[in-house]
């Protein structure tokens, strides 16, 4: 079994340039830790699982296998310590990571409950929103400009396996279909989330963290929706996601 010692590497070399473009440009990630690789793969066999597609198993020094190794007949690669935490980008490395490569991202017309994030900057917000959104039976995602990198192992440790739920593709416009539109954000306008109408076709959009969604030209055909609140002035984006998206599901049962 190959093991990996140094930085010099041309093998280690090459896995690090393989990880380093994001975004649009991104065609492989990291999945770090047994507990998320074990989420794709009870899932992998979805529509949105099989976006991702297993080519290397890395494990840490002094680990013992994982039974998933052999499973799904892949190369293990044995990493160093100070190997597997730069990987990692943590101070406390995991023991096993899983090298996949990202397919196509998604077409065709949205699903009925779609979460939508804008501008959203920050990876563990974002997977932050994502989980929710699984979390309450939403679809889909839609990214926006601007926003973080779903596939970066940090937006997938905070998503906790949501990229593996539901599609995720990359938008540059607020196209609205026939479907309901709303963009979270109090001020004069706004629909209180009482009273709005979250029936599907549903599509939620998340402003950015710091200024929602200023400078933003929304379309009339998207809804500001707000959530009432009292003694401070705006929530987290995430928290706000979190609360928005459990009423969608509390009405819809």
């Amino acid at each position: 079994m190959p093991s990996v010692t140094s930085k010099a590497n041309p093998r280690y070399k090459a896995l690090m340039a393989r990880l380093r473009p994001g975004g649009a440009r991104r065609e492989a990630t990291l999945l770090l830790g047994e507990k998320l690789i074990e989420v794709w793969a009870e899932v992998r066999q979805t529509t949105p699982g099989k976006r991702l597609r297993p080519t290397l198993w890395l494990r840490l020094e002094g680990t013992a296998p994982h039974p998933l190794e052999v499973a799904l007949g892949v190369e293990t690669v044995v990493l160093r310590e100070a190997l597997m935490r730069e990987l990692a980008e943590a101070a406390s490395p995991p023991g096993h990571a899983l090298l996949v490569d990202l397919g196509p991202e998604p077409s065709g017309p949205l699903a009925r409950r779609v979460i939508g994030a804008w501008g959203i900057q920050d990876p563990g917000n974002l997977g932050a929103i994502l989980r929710s959104a699984a979390a309450f039976g939403f679809q889909e995602a839609l990214l926006g400009p601007g926003c973080a990198d779903a596939f970066h192992p940090k937006a997938l440790r905070g998503s906790m396996g949501a990229a593996f739920l539901m599609p995720l593709r990359r938008v540059e416009a607020l196209e609205p279909d026939p479907g309901r539109w709303y963009a979270l954000e109090g001020g004069p306008g706004a629909v209180s989330l009482a009273d709005a109408d979250l029936s599907e076709p549903l599509r939620l959009w998340v402003g950015n963290e710091g200024h929602g969604w200023t400078g933003v030209e929304l379309p009339e055909e998207v809804q500001r929706l707000a959530i009432p609140i009292q003694g401070v002035e705006s929530l987290n984006a995430a928290v706000a996601a979190g609360v928005a998206c459990y009423e969608v599901a509390r009405r819809g049962r």
